[in-house]
């Protein structure tokens, strides 16, 4: 089952300064997600600091399981909201 993750950044109670040393092992992780699968596509947000991401897993339960590994997550650096998708029926007849 695929997901649609938009995270944003708590930027409204940490610094630019707090974010620094934890982006960089963020994108390891995001890497890592992404070479196992869970991540489909990944875009970093226009509107603000984040990202949309397309992630597959069994279960929303899965899926948040997942993103706790993110090292913005475990730090309570970032939020996210989680929506299930489904197929679109426009294009069958």
């Amino acid at each position: 089952m695929q997901f649609l993750v938009i995270s944003r950044r708590l930027t409204d109670r940490f610094s630019d300064a707090n974010f620094a040393p934890v982006v960089p092992l963020e994108g390891a992780r995001a890497r890592e997600l992404y070479a196992a699968g869970f991540t489909r596509q990944i875009w970093h947000r226009g509107d603000q600091p984040g990202a949309c991401q397309i992630v597959e897993a069994d279960t929303l339960d899965a899926v948040h399981e997942t993103l706790a590994t993110l090292p913005l997550a475990a730090a309570g650096m970032i939020a996210f909201d989680v929506i299930p998708l489904k197929p679109y029926a426009g294009f069958t007849p």
